[in-house]
């Protein structure tokens, strides 16, 4: 490694924890995902059971347990808290873009390796994602060095990367489950189409490769096996389908969902992805080799979430990978005049723009018009109106965040045109990336304010308590992580007809959504509101004396 190499290493990993790390903690985990997880590595580290994955006390076979250990490890050293919890994706951050770089260094070189990294870390989506607690930037990463030691292996046949794609594949498998070998196999097997069904690996290496992911992503079924549960075996199998085959938790979506998550939440690489689809007559065979499973890579992670029928933003983030290699392919280009400016690119990141900028802009202004809002009875949602109504202080200079980044395009707009293409490329993954690290910063907290804090709040009044805590009529995770929940010595408190109707022997309380209040209260008479506050209704119960 020489020494420029070597400088550019130190400089992004420097960058990389300053952008990542600081203020990690500064919001509430944010129900589910978030909490989940953390959750599961908490009463990891109170049951010191580190074998299985458990959520309130009992067993979770929805992940295995790769993220949830490094949750747990994080925990163990800074305490059970949001900056624990996030940490792990922070450090992922830092992974990725060094590995951006040096992925594209060897591909084109230095400068393409800087772009890949400004152009991933510039966009919206890919940025915040490791900010947060979620299983997905990890897992996305597994995936995309198993599939990128296997572009190796293809180049030149050597097993030993096939080995080290082997490896990644079965980390995605430890990290999420067997979605990391059916993307992988859908990739081989689209680019196996591309080859005209010529062979590219003997019947030996499909073995040892096969042999290889077992080895590493089955230690957890291995594990369970041994420890005697292997009915969550089956559990995580049926739940891996239903995921695949139906809404779950309600999270349905039309089929174009992730293409529109995809264009704006990843802005502005994915404009610029836009024009990498066309061939190149300057690329050595294997950048086009490259660019070819970059391509499969993203349809086949697109195509299949638009499928599946569960839709949530994070199940297309893999496309994060191959979109910003092709969003950066677009920028290098343009730089080097390899092609040439077009004006409909222009349009469309002033549109984009303008759309985001908007949207952040228009929050404390809805703040401030709260009362006409809810007097017009534009929102028919009970529960919607009363996060509405909850007290948040906003300054008055936040819709300057989204005015920045619509202007700041804009004048980066005018620079390219006027023949000053990289400063204004340049300009716009930088404003973008002061919007979205301010927005984090400025727009989420206040967010939370609206959406949960209440209950949150609620939860945190009653640590270490001697009483029951439950919600009612809607799945949360966070009264567990937030009352710092431990093992119930009476098993009957997970019977939600004993706590409503049983003879309970401590105080039990309810949080409720103000929407289904009244039939509650009509079927539970014993109930008494504590109080409400922004949607969320608190009951208690009392044991008779």
């Amino acid at each position: 490694m020489n020494s420029t190499v070597l400088k550019n290493n130190v400089l992004i990993a420097i960058a990389a924890f300053i952008l990542f790390v600081p203020f990690l903690g500064a919001v509430h985990l944010f129900d589910w995902d978030e909490i989940n997880f953390a959750e599961c590595a908490r009463e990891m580290i109170v049951s010191h059971d580190f074998f299985s994955v458990k959520i309130n006390f009992q067993p979770f076979w929805e992940k295995p347990p790769l993220f949830i250990w490094m949750q747990a490890l994080s925990m163990s050293i800074f305490g059970i808290n949001e900056f624990a919890a996030r940490l792990p994706n922070a450090i992922c951050g830092i992974v990725t873009l060094l590995v951006l770089y040096n992925i594209g260094r060897k591909l084109v070189d230095d400068k393409f390796g800087l772009i890949w990294v400004l152009t991933y870390a510039g966009s919206f989506l890919p940025h915040f994602y490791f900010k947060s607690g979620i299983i997905d930037p990890w897992f996305n990463l597994f995936i995309y060095l198993g599939i990128y030691y296997f572009i190796l292996f293809t180049n030149n046949k050597s097993s030993r990367l096939l080995i080290f794609s082997a490896l990644f594949i079965g980390l995605g498998v430890l990290t999420k489950g067997p979605v990391a070998v059916l993307v992988f196999g859908l990739c081989a097997g689209v680019y196996w189409i591309s080859r005209r069904f010529q062979p590219f690996m003997s019947w030996k290496q499909i073995i040892i490769y096969t042999l290889s992911v077992i080895s590493v992503g089955g230690l957890w079924f291995l594990m369970l096996v041994l420890t005697g549960n292997s009915a969550i075996i089956k559990e995580f199998f049926l739940y891996q389908v239903r995921l695949l085959s139906t809404q779950d938790a309600g999270h349905g979506g039309p089929f174009y969902y992730h293409w529109v998550v995809l264009l704006i939440g990843c802005f502005p690489m994915s404009v610029f992805a836009l024009r990498a689809f066309r061939k190149n007559s300057f690329d050595t065979p294997y950048q086009k080799h490259f660019k070819l499973w970059m391509m499969i890579l993203f349809f086949v992670v697109l195509i299949l979430f638009s499928i599946v029928k569960t839709k949530i933003v994070h199940y297309s983030s893999l496309c994060y990978f191959p979109l910003s290699f092709m969003g950066a392919y677009s920028v290098y280009k343009l730089m080097t005049g390899e092609i040439q400016w077009k004006k409909n690119t222009g349009i469309l990141l002033a549109i984009i723009a303008s759309v985001i900028g908007i949207a952040i802009s228009a929050l404390p202004f809805i703040e401030k018009n709260k009362q006409e809002i809810i007097s017009s009875k534009i929102i028919e949602d009970d529960f919607a109106i009363e996060n509405l109504k909850a007290t948040v202080y906003w300054t008055g200079f936040e819709w300057l965040i989204g005015a920045v980044l619509i202007i700041g395009v804009i004048v980066m707009l005018f620079l390219i045109n006027r023949k000053k293409t990289t400063f204004g490329l340049v300009g716009i993954f930088i404003i973008s990336l002061i919007t979205v690290n301010m927005s984090a910063l400025v727009v989420a907290p206040r967010i939370e304010l609206y959406s949960q804090n209440a209950a949150i709040e609620f939860y945190e009044s009653l640590q270490n308590k001697d009483c029951y805590v439950t919600t009612l009529d809607f799945k949360s995770y966070a009264d567990l992580f937030y009352l710092h929940k431990m093992e119930p010595t009476n098993k009957k408190s997970y019977d939600i007809d004993w706590l409503l109707k049983g003879e309970i022997d401590k105080p039990a309380y309810f949080v409720i959504k103000v929407n289904d209040l009244t039939d509650t209260q009509k079927n539970y008479p014993e109930l008494k509101e504590k109080y409400r506050k922004n949607g969320f209704v608190f009951l208690e119960r009392l044991p008779k004396k």
